[in-house]
């Protein structure tokens, strides 16, 4: 993102466009010491784009089967990721890209009411490993997450793993849940939840489908955007 920020989105858009993707000519790239931001950025689609689950955590390593037997073609579509980026620069000066603690931007921003917050942390509630294993910087208090959901003003919607601790957390909130599925890495189909404070504009989509749990009533008296909230299912 800073790159399209700083104005080299068309010259990373033509990169893309021109490389003649082979596994030795990935190998051969990613291996190069990047001498610019822009370089860097190349390096870091392409090993998205062709290792497995476009995990860029050390010991990730490059897509065998992938969709339909396509290996490291499989997800590499240069027109569509060039016109992509193309697009985002056209935007570029409404994006605000931090490398920052996202908890810390979340609190910043919590006294205002038309901000909308869509959270995906890493899943590594109730000592789940999935987190740890996709990403660098992990690390997260998760309680502290739901507090700071609860205490902001603006609305959110946040997609986490479907475990108990979770699950008990939302509930303790007064928050809604829901389940969608997803397929993994490995194309199985798997569900995830999806949190939030009224989630019943879900409830049209047939993928959708609400907890098998009691739900509570949860009353507040605690304004938001100047309207009173109703009671929320937890």
């Amino acid at each position: 993102m800073d790159i399209i920020v700083q104005g080299d989105a068309e010259w990373l858009a033509n990169r893309i466009l021109d490389f003649e993707l082979s596994k030795e000519a990935v190998i051969s790239e990613i291996k190069k010491i990047p001498l610019t931001l822009r370089e860097k950025a190349f390096q870091t689609i392409l090993k998205n784009r062709t290792f497995h689950g476009g995990i860029l955590a050390e010991g990730s390593g490059f897509l065998k089967y992938g969709e339909n037997g396509k290996g490291i073609h499989s997800r590499w579509y240069p027109a569509t990721i060039a016109k992509r980026i193309l697009n985002l620069a056209n935007i570029a000066d409404r994006i605000d890209f931090r490398c920052d603690d996202g908890l810390k931007v979340m609190e910043e921003f919590s006294g205002r009411c038309g901000v909308v917050y869509f959270i995906d942390p890493p899943y590594t509630a109730g000592g789940k490993k999935a987190g740890k294993r996709l990403y660098k910087h992990y690390g997260l208090d998760h309680e502290r997450l739901f507090r700071a959901c609860e205490n902001m003003e603006g609305d959110f919607l946040m997609t986490h793993d479907n475990a108990e601790e979770v699950k008990d957390m939302a509930r303790s909130h007064g928050f809604q849940m829901r389940l969608v599925p997803m397929n993994n890495t490995h194309h199985a189909t798997m569900e995830e939840l999806v949190i939030g404070r009224n989630l019943s504009w879900m409830d049209g989509f047939p993928s959708v489908h609400e907890l098998n749990a009691e739900y509570a009533y949860r009353a507040t008296k605690k304004k938001r955007c100047g309207k009173p909230l109703k009671a929320d299912t937890a």
